[in-house]
């Protein structure tokens, strides 16, 4: 719960007022989500992230593209969602090219729908591997497709390796 008198909260509205995106999109998930001492708000947290995504924010732009994909406090509108979703990732969003590979494979578009997954797959994205393997079964798309986005993801994973990263990951769970 925030305090009146909360540094933090001081900050980051410091931060809101010099027209940080990062701060704008931080405190618009927070009026989404109804947190530390907000009221949900849908509305203001879609007015936040809308400028936040103006900013340059890529996060706030990939919660733009769910927002209108759900229909949730605007209008449901695949082409917004599209809008958003592209501007994300081609600013490097890997959710954001797989929901538009997901949206491809929904529409029967399987040449473009293999095509995001298979740059996701590539930056470690294992549902897009699962999918590029589901349409190649399917026969859908290729094996070498497969086979490159298989590649793909191995590489991605063993670059994401690290002896620091297994000791910290093996701190983070306590079970």
């Amino acid at each position: 719960m925030v305090e009146e008198n909360d540094p933090a909260l001081d900050m980051l509205q410091q931060r809101v007022n010099a027209k940080d995106p990062e701060a704008l999109k931080f405190l618009g998930d927070e009026y989404f989500r109804g947190q530390d001492g907000l009221e949900r708000n849908i509305n203001r947290a879609i007015e936040l992230w809308t400028e936040a995504a103006e900013l340059g924010s890529i996060d706030a732009q990939y919660n733009l593209g769910n927002r209108y994909y759900r229909g949730e406090g605007v209008a449901q509108d695949i082409s917004k969602t599209i809008h958003h979703w592209e501007i994300a990732a081609m600013k490097g969003s890997a959710l954001a090219r797989h929901n538009l590979g997901a949206l491809e494979d929904q529409n029967g578009n399987y040449e473009r729908a293999a095509r995001h997954y298979l740059i996701t797959a590539k930056m470690g994205i294992k549902v897009s591997l699962e999918n590029v393997k589901a349409m190649s079964v399917e026969g859908v798309a290729t094996k070498e497709q497969y086979t490159e986005a298989l590649k793909g993801y191995q590489e991605s994973v063993d670059e994401m390796k690290s002896p620091e990263r297994d000791e910290v990951m093996a701190k983070a769970f306590i079970y």
